[in-house]
């Protein structure tokens, strides 16, 4: 099982310690806040309910799903030469190839066998899915910074504001773009790297002795 999953489990593995750090450590850097504006502390079953907890999580968690939404819909239909990252040029690939014309085959997923709307959803579905938790986390961030950015107002004795006001201003903005924009600038470096760059053993490397212009993993 371990050789089968072991690149899954380990990333799960490592969501829930990281996330475990996140959670106890914004707990305390709260609960200094709050003392150093004479509020009380709070438990951490209530941290974890919390605006400062949520807003957090959704902000990062918006912009992960984000790249990857962006990362898959973009190396669809647009190209770089030489990287890794890319889909060949002028080749044909076995993802663009209708998978209409393979339902007969024996172990396709069942959408495929079944055709129709079901299948129209499925070959889209990864793009989607994506795009669909990119849509709860911002919302999470949202609803999340709303409640945080109340609290920050209350201790400095301002009055609350609606969530259309929190979503107008340039904090809630500048809290997704300061995300958003290194995401980007990250899978822009995975694209480039790998034209020149090359990790022995990696499934998102080109083989070491692959000429720079090669695109590609074939």
């Amino acid at each position: 099982m371990l050789k089968n999953n072991g690149l899954s489990i380990v990333l799960v593995g490592l969501f829930v310690l990281t996330m475990g750090g996140q959670a106890v450590t914004g707990w305390r850097v709260d609960n200094a806040d709050r003392r150093a504006h004479g509020g009380a502390p709070l438990a951490f079953a209530d941290y974890l309910g919390s605006g400062h907890f949520w807003e957090a999580t959704g902000e990062n968690w918006e912009s992960e799903f984000l790249q990857m939404a962006m990362f898959v819909l973009l190396t669809t239909h647009l190209y770089q030469r030489g990287s890794a990252e890319s889909k060949r040029l002028d080749v044909r690939e076995e993802q663009d190839l209708d998978p209409r014309d393979y339902r007969h085959l024996p172990d396709v997923p069942g959408p495929v066998r079944r055709g129709g709307w079901q299948l129209r959803l499925y070959e889209n579905s990864l793009g989607l899915a994506f795009l669909t938790i990119f849509a709860i986390a911002f919302a999470i961030h949202a609803g999340g910074g709303l409640v945080e950015y109340n609290d920050e107002r209350q201790a400095h004795h301002e009055p609350a504001v609606v969530l259309t006001d929190y979503m107008g201003s340039a904090r809630f903005w500048f809290e997704s773009f300061q995300n958003w924009q290194s995401e980007f600038l990250s899978l822009a470096g995975m694209v480039v790297g790998t034209i020149f760059l090359r990790q022995r053993g990696s499934a998102e490397s080109k083989a070491v002795h692959a000429p720079h212009a090669e695109t590609g993993k074939a």
